[in-house]
């Protein structure tokens, strides 16, 4: 049997991982001094790095995540944002996901809100978890058309699998009692079943008021702020930063 009819069956498997390796061993001389346990175990784990990897990346593009660059090594951590770096490395181990708790970012315009967010999404991708991004307006059109279409169930049930949520924005537009109720039941439906991150502009002391319904916002702040590590950030806007340093 020639290395081609090799190759071929490969092909024939979809084997990737394990192709690529192959064409390495026979590239490689200094393969030919391990023994052909090492060298088959050097092939299955290609592989299985080659499927992970793989997963990683349909994960991540699913996600919606716009920054999927973001990561936590790249965090300012300055000074005058008042970031406790133990709190992320805290959260970046993912057990607030496994113990289904929540996360709460909030700041100014441009203090880094999202970045952080998407930071911890891309990490949580990486280490297994099913992440999807949204905006929280764009929550609600989409919730508006599914209603409107009968298809809200079927949304519901899409929002409800992601072992991490996270809704960006929160607070940006104006929000109406039926807005606000559809964000209950988004909520509710993953309450102690998965984690979800919200950014904001708002303080959390003010989210009662944007509510502006008593009962809705009573079962929604209960949901979540009970269960969540808070993130203030401070400072000035990161883009206007980078902007005056790209100006330089």
């Amino acid at each position: 049997m020639n290395q081609t009819t090799i190759i071929n069956k490969i092909n024939d498997l979809r084997y990737d991982g394990l192709k690529q390796a192959y064409l390495r061993q026979i590239e490689d001389i200094s393969y030919n001094k391990l023994s052909f346990e090492e060298r088959l175990y050097n092939l299955l784990e290609s592989q299985e790095i080659f499927l992970h990897n793989k997963k990683i990346s349909m994960n991540l593009k699913l996600s919606k995540i716009k920054d999927k660059q973001a990561a936590i090594e790249d965090i300012d951590y300055s000074i005058k944002r008042k970031i406790d770096i133990s709190v992320i490395k805290d959260l970046a181990n993912m057990n607030f996901i496994r113990n289904h708790q929540n996360i709460i970012i909030t700041g100014k315009t441009g203090t880094g809100k999202s970045y952080i967010s998407q930071a911890l999404g891309n990490r949580a991708i990486i280490d297994g978890f099913r992440v999807y991004y949204t905006r929280v307006p764009t929550l609600l059109e989409e919730i508006k058309i599914s209603r409107a279409t009968g298809t809200y169930t079927n949304l519901l049930k899409k929002y409800s699998r992601f072992e991490l949520l996270i809704l960006d924005d929160f607070g940006t537009s104006t929000i109406t009692t039926d807005d606000a109720t559809n964000l209950f039941e988004i909520i509710e439906d993953r309450t102690e079943l998965n984690s979800t991150i919200i950014t904001s502009q708002l303080p959390v002391s003010n989210w009662y008021n944007y509510l502006n319904n008593d009962t809705v916002a009573d079962a929604i702040l209960d949901r979540i702020i009970h269960s969540s590590h808070r993130i203030e950030l401070e400072g000035e806007s990161m883009r206007k930063l980078r902007s005056k340093i790209n100006k330089i």
